[in-house]
């Protein structure tokens, strides 16, 4: 399970000053776009995972790492030899923005609370649970109705 302070800060320089922001991790981030990438290939085709890497600017040993946690997920087939490579295991109407961070990263949780709400000190008296609870239900539902169809669909209305 993944806790926003665990894993989702980063340090960035704002006017020499250092700061931490809330974000997903690189390895989701370049997950989403070697599988955004698989999207746009015609049916049947496949891809090989160098020209991904190469197409999407991911690191070629990180992103094997990232197309083996893929595959043992479900969300894509791969296949060795010449005509061999990397396919979407389903439609991209059928796969959620969430089926891929969750396969990267585990479950989204933004705070441990929302899990376990024993976890807060604070118990049933904590006024921040609920804004938690309704922020991961937000997010989830987000990344949930986000299909990997509609992004193509987008990124074709952004190009023209």
């Amino acid at each position: 399970m993944l806790h926003a302070a665990a894993y989702l800060h980063r340090k960035i320089e704002v006017k020499e000053k250092e700061r931490l922001i809330m974000q997903i991790t690189r390895q989701a981030d370049y997950a989403l776009r070697a599988m955004l990438y698989l999207a746009r290939l015609k049916d049947g085709e496949r891809a090989a995972t160098r020209k991904i890497a190469e197409e999407e600017n991911i690191p070629p040993s990180f992103l094997a790492k990232i197309i083996s946690q893929l595959h043992i997920a479900g969300l894509i087939n791969t296949s060795r030899g010449a005509s061999g490579g990397v396919v979407l295991s389903r439609e991209p109407k059928e796969i959620t923005l969430l089926d891929v961070v969750e396969a990267i990263d585990g479950p989204i949780s933004l705070n441990e609370c929302t899990e376990d709400p024993d976890a807060c000190s604070f118990g049933d008296h904590c006024p921040i649970h609920e804004v938690w609870c309704e922020a991961k239900a937000t997010l989830v539902k987000k990344l949930r109705e986000s299909t990997f169809d509609k992004l193509i669909e987008r990124e074709n209305v952004l190009k023209n």
